[in-house]
């Protein structure tokens, strides 16, 4: 498979005071987040691929180091959340570009966690406006928006130890696009489901009960060593295939595919010892360090990894079903 090609890499200078955790472009690509140990937040308008010198939002409120941020939707406005060591997670919204003080408010605080907060997930928006949240506490939460404009928080255990990761399962039913609606019949509500990734070295998968209103672990992916750092669902237009990508401790990324409803979850490893540029020492599907994380395109067929090295490879799945690298960038 002939490798992609990669635009030369655009430096963004943020001005936060100490190292980045995480940075994150809008829906449209015109904003870009960042967070940082200087426990700010940090926001740029980005034209043409480089941000605007004269713009920048710095977000203070968080009193620890702040691990991730996320966009919602633009449906519900300019919304961004973030998380942080200090156990709170902070949802923020842009005013009005019209008010004289044109700028970022914070618009809840969610203090339920009593440690830090790894990682934070905004739901399909069809779902509604949704978050799902990580805690070093080992429990999970969802903060739900509710019509009425108040916030609604479910909080339940998750993984012993403690949660590094969450992920939304697409709000597309798997087959939907192969096998359509008969005419006339009800459209199915889509499903409320994400995945967790734990320090227990497993991933789970919840569900949310209409009936009982709560959220049950409906499975669970045993096939790792280490601590789970990340979780990724990939994102599906309606065809039959699932696919979850979970990022290690243990130097692996694992790609579970599941073929239909009722099939089990089966993990495949990425061997990146088969990579152009690979050591020839390299062991047959360990990464070269701890892998930090696992990101989708937007399209769900091509899987960006992070690996402690430095380096970013893109994956893609070729018509024999075996996963090859098809780009690698250092930064």
């Amino acid at each position: 498979m002939p490798s992609a090609t990669t635009t030369e890499a655009v430096p963004i200078e943020t001005a936060h005071e100490d190292m980045i955790h995480d940075a994150q472009l809008d829906y449209y690509g015109k904003r870009l987040a960042t967070c940082s140990s200087d426990r700010t937040v940090k926001v740029f308008d980005v034209i043409g691929g480089e941000p605007l010198k004269s713009s920048g939002h710095t977000l203070k409120g968080h009193t620890g180091p702040v691990w991730q941020v996320a966009w919602a939707h633009p449906k519900f406005g300019h919304i961004l959340a973030s998380c942080s060591y200090d156990g709170k997670v902070l949802i923020w919204g842009e005013r009005s570009q019209g008010t004289a003080d044109g700028g970022w408010t914070r618009v809840k605080e969610h203090t339920l966690h009593t440690a830090s907060v790894n990682s934070v997930s905004w739901a399909p928006h069809e779902l509604g406006a949704m978050l799902a949240c990580a805690s070093s506490d080992g429990k999970l939460s969802v903060l739900t928006f509710k019509d009425d404009g108040q916030w609604g928080a479910d909080i339940f255990n998750g993984h012993a130890i403690g949660c590094n990761s969450v992920s939304w399962a697409p709000a597309t039913q798997p087959g939907s696009l192969i096998h359509p609606q008969q005419p006339g019949a009800q459209p199915s509500a889509p499903f409320k489901r994400f995945a967790s990734a734990g320090c227990d070295n497993l991933v789970k998968i919840w569900g949310y009960r209409e009936d009982t209103q709560s959220w049950v672990e409906e499975e669970t992916l045993d096939g790792h060593t280490d601590w789970v750092r990340d979780v990724a669902w990939a994102p599906n237009i309606g065809l039959p295939r699932s696919y979850i990508a979970t990022a290690s401790q243990d130097k692996t990324v694992l790609i579970w595919t599941k073929d239909s409803l009722t099939s089990p979850w089966v993990k495949t490893a990425l061997d990146p010892s088969t990579a152009s540029g690979a050591p020839s020492a390299a062991a047959a599907g360990k990464f070269p360090d701890v892998v930090w994380r696992v990101s989708w395109s937007l399209a769900g067929n091509i899987l960006a990894v992070s690996c402690g090295d430095g380096k970013v490879t893109l994956w893609k799945e070729n018509l024999r079903g075996i996963w090859e690298c098809v780009s690698d960038m250092s930064s």
